[in-house]
């Protein structure tokens, strides 16, 4: 316990200067080490880390996607350029996969492309929803909240409440009143956020949106939680690294922040496009 506390400080000490500075190359620069760190350990996971023809070009597009998407004129450039190296990537893995003689099995080489690249795809969302608009600078941190707030209730409320199991042969621990507990949480911290940013920053939260978002978002962080607890059973393991003592890897910390930040760049784009304020 001790050790996963003083992890905890120390991961937050490392945090909050990044967040202060998310308006300069210091997020990128942090999203594109995450990005490779948690690139890696799927790979490793899925046993093909050193297949190097693979992994190379894996770690050089997590690497370089983050300034593209923070330093590129239009976001239709990032998603133009980044489209056509998702296309490039995939004939390539079709390409290793013929050549390799049956020692690069196509289940594997698909495993290794899809799962690759929605983690790259989910961390420079994080990129996205911050420079999404004027007040990105503060959207961008329900990710954390949404992801990290579902989790820290759903827990507490399982561990109080918690009766009738969830999805047992995926997560043991987990039950319905704690999930439930989670979404409750979960939007009212969405809530909270809006009269906080709303009070000191001006913003114009549009609150009742906000409650919604927050169950959304609460609902698939928990799905992103449950999608990598499946893999790691299937490949049986029971932490993707060992980069944070006593908490695992990065994907054992991002994995309900992975598909959080896409669930929340997709409502950004959605309240863009009918024309409601998210904050």
């Amino acid at each position: 316990m001790l050790k996963r506390i003083i992890t905890s400080l120390v991961a937050v000490c490392v945090l909050v200067p990044v967040l202060i500075l998310s308006g300069t190359a210091v997020l990128p620069a942090a999203v594109a080490i995450v990005t490779i760190i948690g690139v890696y350990e799927m790979l490793k996971c899925l046993g093909v880390e050193k297949k190097y023809y693979l992994s190379v070009p894996a770690y050089v597009i997590a690497a370089g996607m983050p300034f593209l998407m923070r330093y590129a004129d239009e976001f239709s450039v990032a998603f133009s350029v980044g489209f056509v190296v998702a296309v490039a990537m995939l004939v390539f893995v079709f390409v290793c996969v013929i050549w390799s003689h049956g020692s690069f099995k196509f289940s594997d080489a698909m495993a290794a492309y899809v799962l690759t690249a929605y983690i790259i795809i989910a961390m420079n969302s994080i990129i996205y929803v911050r420079d999404f608009d004027d007040n990105g600078k503060y959207a961008y941190l329900l990710i954390f909240i949404g992801a990290w707030m579902t989790d820290i209730f759903a827990y507490f409320s399982g561990v109080f409440f918690g009766k009738h199991k969830l999805i047992e042969d995926v997560s043991p621990k987990k039950t319905v009143e704690g999930s439930i507990g989670g979404i409750l949480f979960c939007a009212l911290s969405f809530v909270l956020f809006g009269v906080i940013t709303n009070i000191f920053f001006y913003t114009d939260a549009n609150l009742i949106f906000l409650a919604v978002s927050g169950v959304i978002v609460s609902v698939i962080s928990q799905i992103g939680d449950l999608i990598m607890s499946v893999i790691k059973r299937h490949y049986g393991i029971k932490d993707y690294g060992k980069i944070f003592p006593g908490h695992g890897g990065v994907l054992d910390r991002f994995d309900s922040v992975l598909i959080v930040s896409i669930g929340l760049a997709a409502i950004c784009m959605f309240a863009s496009i009918v024309g409601i304020e998210l904050l």
